[in-house]
């Protein structure tokens, strides 16, 4: 059975990213050091191969895609956009800890803080969720690519590795470094009755990190658990 793989790359470093601060929804570019920094990766270690490539609407996604992909025009997609911090764009969390007391509670996970005229963590996951599955079920659907690229924000893949990734990991365990990110393998009798997805290798590639036998084993169990609940479809329905 064909399978698919899905590499998730956060973009590059911004002057915002540099300086610490907040900005989500604030369309910054890459710094002139974020565009090193990924020629030198690039340089270093290949990024893994794609037949097709989408990314964030935002500029730093863009252009991190070009560097990256420059034989690929990158899919917009709307909704892999970082979440809007409202007033809390291009501030720093010390400014933000001393100016406003619902920033440390945010901070501490607390599920009823939306940062002002900001975006509520709930849609933000929803939307980015929704996108991704819409990806995954065109690529599967379709059957023309078998790779492709994402490049969007540390939020994003954080959302999206916490909702379908194997290993389970919590939202924070999956935060990466600029330019650096996740391979996924889609399986599709695994994806459509359980909707997960195999995480098989950092980006760029380190043996330290590489998914060790006990996430085998975790794969191999949900994969079974999937077909005791579910049972097994004929071969012909999951080629489809």
């Amino acid at each position: 059975m064909q399978s698919y793989t899905i590499h998730l790359i956060r973009h590059g470093m911004t002057q915002g990213n540099l300086e610490g601060r907040y900005i989500g929804s604030t369309d910054l570019p890459l710094c002139e050091e974020g565009i090193r920094q990924l020629e030198a990766r690039k340089a270093a270690a290949p990024y893994p191969k794609a037949e097709i490539c989408y990314c964030s609407p935002l500029k730093r996604c863009q252009q991190t895609a070009k560097i990256l992909y420059p034989d690929l025009t990158p899919q917009v997609v709307t909704d892999f956009r970082e979440t809007d911090f409202g007033a809390w764009e291009n501030k720093t969390a010390k400014e933000l800890a001393d100016e406003d007391p619902d920033f440390v509670k945010w901070m501490e996970g607390d599920k009823n803080i939306t940062p002002p005229g900001g975006e509520n963590n709930g849609w933000f996951l929803q939307r980015t969720c929704a996108a991704f599955e819409h990806v995954v079920d065109g690529l599967l659907r379709m059957g023309t690519y078998s790779s492709a690229a994402i490049v969007a924000h540390g939020g994003v893949l954080m959302a999206i590795l916490s909702a379908y990734g194997l290993p389970r990991a919590p939202f924070y365990d999956w935060l990466t470094e600029p330019g650096c990110g996740y391979s996924l393998r889609i399986t599709p009798g695994l994806w459509m009755r359980g909707m997960v997805a195999e995480v098989y290798e950092t980006i760029p590639p380190h043996t330290q990190h590489k998914i060790d036998p006990a996430a085998r084993l975790v794969l191999n169990v949900a994969r079974e658990a999937a077909d005791k609940a579910y049972g097994k479809k004929n071969e012909k329905d999951v080629q489809k």
